[in-house]
């Protein structure tokens, strides 16, 4: 039996969010190798005998390099085994999944992506904030907050600060200061709505709220840490009215998380 490579997004958090496809992928699989960020409960549909292999990461610290991990998916598929690449998120959002596929290429293993519900739209979602909206928000990009302090990205502030109206950064809350200091220096209100949503779309989901000139303060004392989805525009002014999730859902649920 020819072995092939699943690269599968398990969704934001919330194990509900993974895709049916995504799910009948794992079910099915001989070998899977998970993310740090995968929630536990989606191993369990793991059919009985898969080996699960552990990849996580954590920032300034990575249990398996990323040619580590490129090197077992193949080795794994070259030994006829169904292989799923669990990756929290969407594979192809800051999920690397780009850089497996191609490692797949080079070595003839055949492979499918399947899209996940990636924490940019996911965790704003559950913290009722809408990426895009007809009178508050037309345009929206995706950033890194690893970019942060790389002399080689601070061009791309002067583009973000002027010609997006959402701006949603992934793992930014170290570069905090960083990213508010250089959107305002490069044209964009102090007063401009930011929150960050920390385990979004788990149980013990966190959302501070404040702008760009007072969001740090309230980080600090709130304790909010990675991971957290950062989420900057007048969009976020919304939290307050259609805060669905955290106002009515969490108040039900036992604090679980990933």
């Amino acid at each position: 039996m020819e072995g092939k490579v699943f690269l599968v997004g398990a969704g934001p958090g919330d194990p509900d969010l993974i895709t049916v496809k995504g799910l009948r992928c794992l079910q099915k699989a001989d070998v899977v190798l998970y993310d740090r960020l995968v929630n536990p409960e989606l191993l369990e549909h793991a059919k009985e005998g898969a080996q699960l292999v552990y990849c996580g990461k954590l920032p300034h610290y990575h249990t398996m390099k990323q040619e580590t991990i490129n090197h077992f998916i193949v080795k794994y598929a070259k030994k006829g085994n169904q292989v799923v690449r669990l990756k929290g998120g969407d594979p192809f959002v800051f999920g690397r999944g780009g850089e497996e596929a191609e490692e797949c290429m080079k070595h003839g293993v055949p492979f499918e992506i399947i899209p996940g519900i990636t924490a940019g739209i996911a965790a704003p979602a559950y913290a009722g904030i809408p990426v895009t909206h007809r009178t508050l928000s037309r345009s929206f990009a995706f950033i890194t907050g690893h970019q942060a302090g790389d002399a080689a990205a601070e061009h791309q502030w002067s583009h973000l600060a002027k010609a997006v109206d959402t701006i949603c950064v992934y793992m930014g809350v170290s570069h905090l200061s960083t990213i508010t200091n250089q959107l305002i220096q490069n044209g964009k209100s102090p007063q401009t709505p930011i929150a960050l949503i920390h385990w979004g779309t788990l149980s013990d989901q966190r959302t501070v709220v404040g702008t760009l000139d007072t969001i740090q303060a309230k980080v600090r004392t709130s304790g909010i840490t990675n991971p957290s989805m950062m989420i900057i525009g007048d969009v976020v002014r919304l939290h307050e009215k259609i805060n669905w999730f955290e106002d009515e859902i969490l108040p039900q649920l036992p604090i679980v998380h990933g």
